[in-house]
């Protein structure tokens, strides 16, 4: 683990998903007793965001005017977006997240949602430099960075930088091994490069708070009356190197619900653990495209299709929006065909042990890269 990184309460506050008036105005007053709510159980990480609207705004009167600056730690984010266009306006970020926060330092701060179509950028503004600089002035605890890519990505960027702090990832039972997100293999390899994860997406936007029915059937077999969420939650933070898990609450009942059994935490036991696994099989049954994922088909595809890694994508959108599903396609066709590229030649078919119509499946799956 990093140097003095120590959270021993391990909910974090995510600050992205946060109540919003009838007018659209974020909810301070609401907010407010959230974050009192998540203080007095044990909470002191918040997470928010240059590119959260309005966030960095609210938890300035909800937590920074109203309580000491040592009794919390705050995240912020970095992004280079596509409005992002030089190296100046990149790092005018910082100087507005302090003015809109208040906070006079971030105790965490990251390079924001880093992916094979934007890290280069990233590079070519010398952020790894900045936050560097930025920690030794004092006005950042320790730096890392979010990722949404493949492990290949990831070892590279920790090869290079080691002295990154900490890096946050996408991590829940359902995306445990999706191609699309790879959260077992991120994971491990932070363990292997000494690295404390951050967590988001615990309940995948939202999608394992209100599951398919037949986890909801596998997980109220159980009687224990836990909310939905509370299964996911646990399951990350049972997981070996994790420094904190975010939950975007929305209103104070996620807050209590969250706090429910987090306040006094224990890991998954082992029949839960069977109980979680039980529901990972029951999503992967779901699946509207029976492919083993064996890889015949795809050595000697002419245009390199990925095309195991493209069925589980499809097979996973359900339920998720499009900007999600659109994510995970870009991560798995990567420097590789795309289902729009298949000439029809038919080896894949020839090959599949499964006889799976794999040309029309294909076409099926081309409705993806329309996605915004």
């Amino acid at each position: 683990m990093a140097n003095d990184m120590v959270n021993k309460f391990k909910l974090g506050f995510g600050l992205m998903r946060l109540p919003r008036l009838e007018d659209g105005a974020i909810d301070v007053p609401q907010v407010s007793k959230m974050v009192d709510l998540f203080l007095e159980a044990g909470g002191t990480y918040f997470d928010t965001a240059f590119a959260y609207p309005g966030s960095e705004e609210a938890i300035k009167k909800a937590l920074v005017e109203r309580y000491p600056r040592e009794s919390y730690t705050l995240a912020t984010k970095l992004m280079c977006n596509d409005e992002v266009n030089d190296e100046e306006t990149a790092k005018k970020e910082l100087l507005t997240s302090l003015e809109r926060s208040g906070a006079g330092y971030f105790d965490y701060y990251l390079l924001h949602a880093l992916q094979r179509g934007n890290y280069e950028k990233y590079d070519r503004f010398h952020l790894w430099d900045y936050v560097k600089e930025l920690k030794e002035k004092g006005l950042v605890k320790h730096y890392g960075f979010s990722f949404h890519a493949d492990p290949e990505l990831l070892e590279e960027l920790l090869t290079k930088h080691p002295d990154v702090d900490f890096v946050q990832l996408q991590i829940n039972y359902a995306d445990w091994e999706n191609p699309g997100v790879n959260s077992k293999k991120n994971l491990e390899i932070c363990k292997a490069h000494g690295k404390p994860v951050v967590v988001m997406e615990p309940v995948k936007g939202g999608i394992l708070a209100d599951p398919i029915d037949s986890v909801k059937a596998i997980l109220d077999a159980e009687g224990s009356g836990m909310s939905y969420s509370s299964w996911a939650i646990r399951f990350v933070c049972s997981q070996e190197g994790i420094f904190t898990v975010l939950s975007g609450m929305s209103n104070i009942e996620q807050m209590e619900d969250n706090l429910s059994y987090m306040k006094d935490f224990k890991p998954l036991d082992e029949h839960e653990v069977k109980v979680i696994e039980a529901c990972q099989a029951a999503l992967n049954a779901d699946q509207s495209i029976p492919c083993t994922a064996c890889h015949y088909c795809t050595p000697g595809c002419p245009m390199n299709i990925p095309i195991p890694e493209i069925f589980a994508v499809e097979n996973r959108k359900k339920g998720s929006p499009a900007f999600r599903t659109k994510r995970e396609y870009v991560i798995v066709t990567q420097g590789r065909g795309q289902a729009s590229d298949c000439i029809q030649c038919g080896q894949c078919e020839g090959i599949c042990p499964q006889h799976l119509p794999i040309i029309s499946l294909l076409e099926r799956c081309r409705e993806i890269e329309s996605y915004v």
